[in-house]
């Protein structure tokens, strides 16, 4: 290969919108995000665009992967050029952000977290591997595994929460379910997990912005749920956007080389975020972009999507001896790699031949997901609903279909959502539609409130100041409850809202996250008893905007919160959460009974027995936490350690029994993992704010 055609293999491209628009496509996104052109506006302009796939450039050897196209008509068409009609024949591969679903969209990460069940999670990504690849896609950009503690940062959508063991579980649960355990099986995708490291960590939740961090809190909490994932397979790796004590992770060398490859072990191809080499000249890490291009390949960033950087300088800055060829070489490798794993040399076309959809298989798991993943967060009793009982439908998004699909459902499509109205018609339950005219209220039994986010408002570039309800849907709740009508509030957002100032006015809350296409049915199921709730929140809803970050595993400090004074708490607002990590109600309930732990061999044995004390058969969220009483240093009040679900009858008991290795106590200290021996605390209940303790000596 020459020097061009090997930098053509680590360049990722997407198609170039061409059309007369007369200012550029970023800065005509710019005018729909600032208003300055309707929606409508701009779906005109596009469809009356263009897209140039850069066919001459793919023909010279300069292309080796696309992202975002998604038609298996192109693809077939590009991925013939690059095999037949270029010097070498090297298959392309095609890479988009399949996060939560592909044509059949399920609950966003965020939201799916909350069913506790790392089955569902391989199962749905199964699921969406066999859609994408169906119509010709390689890669996912996807588990999103950024622990968030922020929940101003809209990206929290994309992942599984606040804490570091759960992350860790469900990115595994993805990767396996993305990838299966061998790349050239029918329906299988390379998964990229993403954002390599601590991109949840930035500073205000605001996007992309500066982290500060110790290596203590990045081996601890942000690195374990890129280790699980690798562990579990992943082929690919994308570094983050921001930096890390002021040096990108697009060019940290430490980062990409020592940690990732030979501390974690990494064996596959690393994929820039999109422009984010070009980027490092404006972070001030980079004089301009021929050493962006530099420091990232030596670095370890081995394709480089959509700036274009790798594609005008590599060629140069490898013959001109500024970058050694070896260093060419091995990115090269890499990617070359991947591809013969995946089967394209052999079948460049397995990834592009439709066949007809499973739909009826795949709608019922996205309802089974919808249904697990929606969390009950308040109940008066008012629910499950009589199905007798007139309602009264308030809120714009109890009838948007589009919202149902949340933040990153790129091959979604709005009308093959349900919305809550949808499936309130479709089940033939009495309801009417209220507009503007509340004195309808006088006619209805009990209102449902639809209010919180649509899907823009959260995901990428979607960060908050403040994240509570609008104004407008304030003052509607305080309207319909000085009607006297019972209230159920249902949200449906992309990250935890603080709704302090509503939820007492509310006799129910319902948290029905952006669930998908079956967002509607799961929703009817759940409020009128056909299914009892069993989701638990994977992150801590706040009181307030500004008691963020607020998340369960906080250190103590030397004055904990209390009621004195002098004491590390706020002012004006509590400060415990509103709705704590791990919370979640259901139509019956569980009381917990006798924890019991056995330390042997390097094992801690932890049982304690569950009673259904209800009327209802439910699914216990079995929930194990521990704390390290006698560390060196200060330790998490808290840190959930395993977890399981099980089947309850009514007025039955089961033994929780769980066997945690004495290992997983080790915290980061000193460059070395290390167990700090002691007395600690072990806690066992169904949410952080619901447990029962005991003490043992390790």
């Amino acid at each position: 290969m020459t020097t061009a055609e090997k930098v053509g293999q680590l360049v990722q491209t997407g198609p170039s919108i061409v059309g007369a628009f007369g200012v550029s496509f970023e800065e005509l996104l710019n005018m729909v995000f600032d208003g300055r052109i309707s929606d409508e506006e701009f779906q005109r302009m596009m469809s009356e665009s263009g897209q140039d796939y850069h066919e001459e450039i793919l023909r010279q050897g300069g292309i080796g992967s696309y992202n975002g196209v998604t038609d298996p008509e192109v693809i077939r068409k590009l991925q013939r050029i690059a095999t037949e009609e270029t010097r070498m024949g090297i298959p392309l591969l095609f890479g988009s952000d399949v996060i939560h679903g592909h044509r059949t969209v399920y609950p966003i990460p965020l939201a799916e977290s909350c069913a506790w069940d790392p089955q569902l999670w391989e199962k749905t990504a199964r699921m969406a591997a066999k859609e994408a690849s169906r119509d010709g896609i390689t890669m996912t950009f996807a588990p999103m595994v950024d622990v968030a503690k922020d929940a101003r940062w809209g990206r929290i959508s994309e992942g599984a929460g606040e804490d570091s063991f759960l992350q860790s579980v469900f990115g595994a649960a993805k990767v396996r379910g993305f990838q299966q355990d061998d790349l050239r099986k029918p329906g299988t995708i390379v998964s990229c997990v993403k954002h390599f490291a601590a991109y949840g960590a930035c500073e205000g939740g605001r996007d992309y912005n500066h982290v500060e961090l110790s290596g203590e809190r990045l081996y601890e909490e942000y690195l374990p749920p890129f280790a699980a994932c690798i562990k579990a397979g992943a082929r690919a790796v994308m570094p983050a956007f921001n930096d890390i004590n002021g040096i990108p992770c697009t060019v940290s060398r430490k980062l990409l080389r020592d940690i990732l490859r030979k501390e974690l072990g990494f064996t596959g191809v690393t994929v820039s975020d999109s422009n984010a080499i070009a980027e490092c000249v404006d972070h001030g890490a980079a004089r301009d972009m021929a050493e962006a291009a530099k420091k990232a390949l030596e670095a370890g960033v081995d394709i480089d999507m959509s700036s274009g950087v790798y594609a005008a300088q590599l060629t140069d800055l490898v013959e001109e001896g500024v970058i050694e060829k070896a260093v060419l070489d091995e990115a090269v490798r890499e990617v070359l790699r991947v591809k013969y794993e995946l089967g394209l040399f052999e079948q460049p076309y397995r990834f592009c031949s439709p066949e007809e959809s499973p739909e009826k298989e795949n709608r019922a798991l996205c309802l089974e997901s919808a249904l697990k993943s929606m969390v009950l967060l308040k109940n008066n009793g008012l629910l499950p609903l009589q199905k007798n009982v007139k309602v009264g439908l308030i809120g714009s998004l109890a009838e948007s279909r589009a919202d149902m699909l949340g933040a990153w459902a790129l091959g979604g499509r709005a009308n093959d959502c349900i919305s809550l109205k949808d499936a309130l018609e479709e089940a033939g339950l009495p309801f009417v539609r209220i507009e503007s005219d509340l004195s309808e209220v006088e006619d209805c039994d009990v209102i449902l409130l639809a209010a919180g986010e649509t899907k823009e408002m959260s995901g990428e570039a979607a960060s908050r100041a403040v994240i509570s309800l609008s104004q407008e849907e304030k003052g509607l709740i305080r309207a319909l409850r000085e009607s006297g009508k019972p209230i159920i509030l249902i949200l449906f957002n992309g990250r935890p809202l603080a709704i302090s100032d509503a939820a007492p006015d509310a006799d129910a809350i319902v948290e029905a996250w952006h669930c998908g296409c079956e967002s509607g049915h799961a929703l009817v199921k759940l409020l009128y008893g056909d299914r009892n709730f069993s989701g638990h929140l994977t992150t801590s809803f706040p009181n307030a905007s500004g008691q963020c970050p607020v998340y369960y595993n906080h250190l103590n400090t030397g004055r904990p919160a209390g009621r004195g004074k002098f004491t590390c708490k706020y002012l004006d607002v509590e400060t415990e959460p509103l709705f704590p990590f791990g919370f979640g109600l259901s139509y019956t309930e569980f009381e917990e009974e006798a924890l019991e732990v056995q330390a042997e061999n390097d094992i801690l044995s932890v049982r304690w027995t569950v009673v259904n004390t209800g009327k209802r058969d439910g699914v216990y969220t079995a929930q194990l936490y521990v704390r390290d009483k006698t560390g060196v240093r200060a330790c998490p009040v808290l840190e959930l350690k395993a977890f399981s679900q099980v089947e309850i009858a009514a007025g039955k008991r089961e033994e929780i029994c769980f066997e945690l290795p004495v290992q997983s106590l080790a915290r980061y200290e000193n460059d070395a993992w290390t167990i700090h021996h002691g007395t600690y605390e072990i806690f066992g209940g169904e949410s952080s704010k619901k447990l029962i303790r005991a003490e043992t000596e390790v």
